[in-house]
């Protein structure tokens, strides 16, 4: 039966001399397509079918097994991005983010979000937004999904709500003077803008405006939690770590 989905290649694989597959990140998950001839210079899917481009692909859908590419079209072919290392390198690491996200174990209906939640922020960082804002926004949000969610409501040791004094990625989130032992105290307005962060629909995001030394701290916070909660080592982020010190 012939169907058409929307989507972004997140990973290929050649398949013969001139084929592919590839998974495709949807509204509804991921989708294997097996992409015959793709490969070829002069197929009218070979661009479709690549990797920092949305398409519209016509498909022969086969429910729980490889899918067979029948069309597909660029719906954005995101060259601003393309045209700028460090933006490519923030968009590779958002891929691979999702791919392994889309990996775990999860409840179906987070597939929606996951997916609006990645083309509004791509969009977003082709429009020419802070890329660091926009990754680390996307980066909040999918803790959740990820099981390790931000508390940004009380103390990680004790749950008191009142009486935060700062931030630490290393006891897992905020922290009250009861229970506070010494670690770096960081302006509660890092506290405000992640909350920010947290809550914002990215597609209604027209400016920025947040000091440059927040979204350091924001970042660098961020990266820490990551690496000490997510299990994830990803390639495209230590890349991205690389670049982000030039």
């Amino acid at each position: 039966m012939l169907k058409k989905i929307e989507g972004f290649v997140l990973s290929e694989t050649p398949f013969g001399d001139t084929s592919k597959i590839i998974n495709v990140l949807t509204n509804k998950g991921m989708k294997g397509i097996l992409c015959k001839g793709a490969l070829n210079i002069k197929s009218k899917n070979r661009v479709p079918t690549m990797k920092f481009t949305l398409s519209a692909f016509t498909i022969y859908d086969k429910e729980d097994k490889l899918s067979i590419l029948s069309s597909s079209d660029v719906i954005n072919n995101y060259s601003h991005i393309k045209s700028d290392i460090t933006l490519i390198s923030y968009a590779s690491y958002l891929y691979d983010l999702v791919y392994q996200i889309l990996k775990q174990d999860m409840n179906t209906l987070y597939y929606e979000s996951i997916y609006e939640n990645f083309k509004n922020g791509l969009n977003k960082i082709e429009e020419g937004l802070d890329p660091i804002v926009i990754t680390n926004i996307l980066e909040v949000k999918f803790l959740d999904y990820l099981g390790v969610g931000l508390n940004l409501t009380s103390c990680s040791i004790c749950g008191n709500k009142k009486d935060i004094v700062t931030l630490s990625s290393e006891r897992g989130g905020l922290i009250c003077k009861n229970c506070y032992s010494g670690e770096r105290i960081l302006p509660l307005s890092i506290i405000k803008v992640l909350n920010m962060y947290y809550l914002v629909d990215i597609k209604s995001i027209s400016k920025l405006a947040i000091k440059k030394e927040i979204i350091n701290e924001i970042n660098q916070f961020l990266s820490n939690y990551y690496d000490d909660y997510t299990g994830l080592y990803l390639k495209s982020k230590n890349f991205l770590k690389t670049i982000e010190k030039l």
